[in-house]
């Protein structure tokens, strides 16, 4: 196969699995973990990767023994995006997770994000959050990041201590003691020595906005299932320490006593122990928000039956999927990668002695949203519902401020951040939407008939009555009513109780007639003079469903105006050419009465 084969063959892969190449340090070698992952899925997951490094699949075979895949060939120069949430980051965080291995009581291990912490007895300890799962990091604004944590989800983290037993110690004290021919002399050894009684971990709590929502057992590695509430997604693991070592000291007291009739020697010892504690509270926070999926959904009914729908969603979302047309999605401006957490990579083992930096062999990897330039669209194109609309916040691109080796196609200027996503497309109001979060598996299901706020759109009666007319101008009376109820529908009545918006901006209706715009008054009526022969179209530009309940249909007549199509015009048209034909009509007259007088008589 040709290079330009095989490359055409690789896009199209890449494109039928849901994953997008765009232009991510050393990832594990894919297929070496055990993880759960195929070769492919683990090669997906390494943004923040040295792009550059780039090794051929000669080199690679060669170091290896092995040929690589496509898709690992693609990512090992390149960064992949997904148009989903993927699920590869989740299980590679939790297999990896295992692969966290402690310390011991004279060892502390930490990755070089840790926050430390020594007391008198314990060093290096550190309770470090490893990751919460499933959540989404998105990148919205220029250095703007914000951490989506679903509301059941896990967290898991790392804690490890060292104990700092301290050395023992000897001191002797000497006297003499002389009494005329007796001498006493005497030695004093105190001896300090320490042993390890207990350590451990004795508890560990989650607290969120400062409140305990659960309690785990001591861990070195601790997995805490959460359900969280509210909006503020800030967590926090404490982690509770405890040492206990023994302090033995013992006295040993000897007296040598000389006397004329000898010498004696006497030795006295004495031992007492006790307990000394020492204990400390370890933390690590993560902030984020909490991803409440709760969109609203506005839906209407057009006349020829299909459906118009409208949700919007306050947060970030990703778009929705229809029950109908095959499955089409309608999709907003956000794209996905995944990254590792770069505070994970090293490790550092720490010991009485010193310490020596270690390249980890757990490595957390996290899920991002960003606005793509691609933008909001229809899948399948071609054959998916209309886009009528998207409106959203407008922010500044994040582009340049997504991290070292991130090369994805990120908006690179101000961009619309899709809260709302308006489609009209052949269906009913029982068709099931799926509406799809940025946090994996934050879906929802609902019905529009069910579950949204129906609006009203009805069809408009408009027609044009002739008031007057001569032969200059004729003036023409426009009526605009509800087809259905006959009520007049006025476009220019302020504070019109039909506004009921949901975009930020308001369209205005208005009549068309020729080039000139009208707006019909509280009784649906405006009066218009034509000075100009010709065909008109009278036509009904109506206001959107999505900013106006209820809403109408577009209408169109006409109106047709001459001068001639009238009894008066048919006059002033005759007076007008009379008026053209009297000067000659006289004078030919004059002419043929003055040759009659001059006219030449031969019987003379």
């Amino acid at each position: 196969m040709s290079e330009r084969g095989f490359t055409l063959l690789l896009i199209i892969s890449l494109l039928a699995g849901g994953v997008t190449s765009v232009a991510s340090a050393t990832p594990p070698r894919p297929g070496t973990e055990g993880n759960g992952l195929d070769e492919n899925e683990s090669a997906t997951l390494w943004s923040r990767d040295n792009d550059s490094q780039r090794i051929t699949n000669a080199e690679y075979r060669r170091a290896y023994g092995e040929q690589r895949t496509a898709i690992q060939s693609v990512a090992n120069g390149t960064d992949l995006t997904f148009r989903r949430p993927p699920s590869t980051a989740g299980i590679w965080t939790r297999h990896d997770f295992s692969d966290y291995a402690p310390g011991n009581a004279s060892v502390s291990v930490y990755p070089t994000s840790a926050n430390r912490t020594n007391s008198t007895l314990i060093r290096d300890a550190h309770a470090t959050v490893f990751a919460a799962t499933p959540s989404t990091v998105a990148h919205t604004g220029p250095g703007e990041t914000t951490r989506y944590l679903a509301p059941d989800g896990e967290l898991r983290g790392a804690v490890d201590y060292r104990v700092a037993v301290p050395d023992g110690n000897v001191t002797t004290r000497r006297s003499t003691a002389t009494n005329g021919s007796n001498t006493t002399t005497g030695r004093r050894t105190r001896r300090v020595s320490w042993s390890l009684t207990s350590h451990e971990i004795s508890a560990i709590r989650l607290l969120q906005d400062g409140e305990v929502i659960a309690r785990t057992n001591g861990s070195h590695r601790p997995r805490i299932e959460y359900a969280l509430t509210g909006q503020d997604g800030t967590l926090r693991l404490e982690a509770d320490i405890e040492v206990s070592l023994t302090r033995r000291v013992t006295v040993t007291r000897t007296t040598n006593r000389t006397t004329p009739n000898g010498t004696e020697n006497i030795v006295r010892e004495r031992t007492t122990t006790s307990i000394v504690t020492d204990s400390v509270t370890v933390t690590d926070e993560i902030h984020g928000h909490v991803y409440g999926l709760e969109p609203s959904l506005e839906y209407v009914t057009y006349p020829d039956g299909d459906l118009g729908l409208a949700v919007f969603q306050e947060l970030p979302w990703q778009g929705y999927r229809l029950r109908t047309n095959g499955g089409a999605r309608v999709r907003g401006v956000w794209r996905f990668y995944t990254a590792r957490d770069t505070g994970w990579d090293t490790l550092v083992r720490s010991r009485a002695g010193g310490s020596r930096r270690t390249e980890s062999n757990a490595v957390p990897v996290s899920v991002h949203a960003y606005p793509s330039r691609i933008g909001p669209r229809i899948e399948p194109e071609g054959r998916g519902p209309e886009l009528l609309n998207r409106w959203g916040a407008r922010r500044d691109s994040p582009a340049g401020t997504l991290g070292r080796n991130v090369h994805v196609e990120v908006v690179d200027r101000s961009y619309e951040a899709t809260h709302g996503l308006a489609v009209r497309y052949r269906a009913n109001a029982s068709t099931r939407i799926t509406v799809r979060g940025i946090v994996r598996g934050e879906n929802r299901t609902f019905r529009p008939e069910a579950d949204g706020t129906r609006r009203v759109l009805r069809q408009s009666n408009l027609t044009v009555e002739r008031i007057s007319e001569s032969e200059s101008q004729l003036t023409v009376r426009i009526t605009l009513r509800d087809a259905e109820t006959g009520e007049p529908i006025s476009l220019s009545a302020p504070n019109r109780p039909r506004y009921e918006p949901l975009l930020v901006g308001r369209d205005e209706a208005y009549i068309s007639i020729g080039d000139r715009r009208v707006q019909t008054n509280l009784s649906g009526m405006a009066t218009v003079r034509l000075d100009e022969s010709g065909v008109y179209t009278v036509r009904y530009h109506p206001e959107s469903w999505l900013t106006h309940d209820p809403a109408y249909t577009g209408a169109a007549t006409s109106v047709r105006w001459h001068p001639l199509a009238t009894i008066m015009g048919w006059l002033a048209l005759a007076v007008r050419v009379a008026q053209w034909f009297l000067p000659f009509a006289l004078a030919l007259y004059a002419g043929r009465r003055l040759g009659g007088m001059f006219r030449y008589r031969g019987d003379l």
